[in-house]
């Protein structure tokens, strides 16, 4: 699984359908959520849109290139998390989806 966050929610939207159109996931989920960070040493709170995105470790490269070339941010959040167990078929309808990458 794949976390990364945008600015909005069309923003968010783009990318979700950027991702899943070129079949990098099988699922992205949105939340709205509020962000309290340090950048260029100041403290930032913003509100932004998570993605969660169900992938495959073989899709990951070609998912973080297209996160990278569609967002709008300099440095964005870009974080892999392995995904250790879970309902059979679900894990297998993530493997059908993606195919090969």
């Amino acid at each position: 699984m794949v976390i990364t966050t945008a600015p909005d929610r069309e923003v968010a939207e783009k990318l979700a359908e950027g991702i899943l159109g070129n079949r990098l996931a099988a699922c992205v989920q949105m939340a709205e959520i509020r962000s309290f960070y340090i950048w260029e040493g100041k403290l930032q709170k913003e509100g932004e849109v998570a993605l969660y995105i169900k992938t495959t470790e073989a899709c990951y490269g070609n998912l973080e290139a297209h996160i990278k070339e569609h967002h709008p941010y300099d440095v964005p959040e870009i974080i892999k998390l392995p995904i250790t167990g879970g309902l059979a078929g679900y894990l297998d309808w993530i493997d059908l989806t993606t195919g090969t990458c």
